[in-house]
């Protein structure tokens, strides 16, 4: 069993996800989370479907027994998020994730430096997934990153398909008091609630209940 049941990062078929908001619900309530959180991508359901995806996970909110919550993934680029700020205004939260090809980790730290300035973003996507393939930035630039993220209140997802942050990033998240979520960017119903890496490194951390940004609900 979960200790701390939730998964804040899901994907529908609003966007590239392979399943309908029912069958994330029903699976979700199957396999006894407490908090759920819809993040389909804001460059898919910001072209038309950005009301009904609104309406439909509002309607599932109320017939539902778990808590659930309307948020996007905002693509982060070079002129920040694709995420305007009436969207942003209408959900409950806007994850900020590094989805463009850098060619250098100072070129993916600029990108997060710009999610964590804006107000809109309320949690910074699968940090460091890129490392792996155009280098790991210096511990000075990763303390830049957490005393930023920490000045402005932003939050960091640990990330079970990615598996990132690195542990020692999270304990220093925890340290500092930077709020963290789960994650499992579920592409079908399946998927969902595939966080046990989340909280086995959380908890490895010292991690707590009030060391997670949703924890109130748990």
């Amino acid at each position: 069993m979960l200790e701390f049941p939730h998964d804040v990062h899901i994907h529908t078929r609003y966007s590239d996800g392979m399943g309908e908001v029912s069958d994330i619900v029903a699976e979700a309530e199957r396999k006894g989370l407490v908090l759920l959180g819809f993040s389909d991508h804001s460059h898919y359901i910001l072209r038309g479907k950005f009301e009904a995806y609104i309406r439909e996970i509002g309607r599932w909110r109320e017939e539902s027994d778990i808590t659930i919550l309307s948020g996007v993934e905002a693509n982060l680029g070079s002129n920040g998020i694709d995420t305007p700020h009436w969207a942003a205004s209408k959900l409950d939260y806007v994850i900020a994730s590094v989805h463009e090809w850098v060619e250098t980790p100072e070129e993916y730290l600029e990108l997060v430096r710009k999610a964590i300035l804006d107000d809109d973003v309320d949690v910074i996507g699968h940090f460091g997934a890129n490392f792996p393939y155009v280098g790991f930035p210096s511990v000075e630039e990763t303390e830049e990153i957490l005393e930023l993220a920490e000045a402005h209140g932003k939050a960091f997802e640990i990330s079970s398909s990615y598996r990132v942050p690195e542990l020692a990033f999270i304990r220093e998240c925890i340290r500092r008091g930077i709020k963290l979520t789960f994650a499992s960017d579920a592409h079908s119903p399946r998927e969902v609630g595939a966080i046990r890496w989340s909280e086995r490194v959380f908890k490895k951390a010292g991690g707590t209940k009030e060391d997670l940004l949703f924890g109130e609900f748990l």
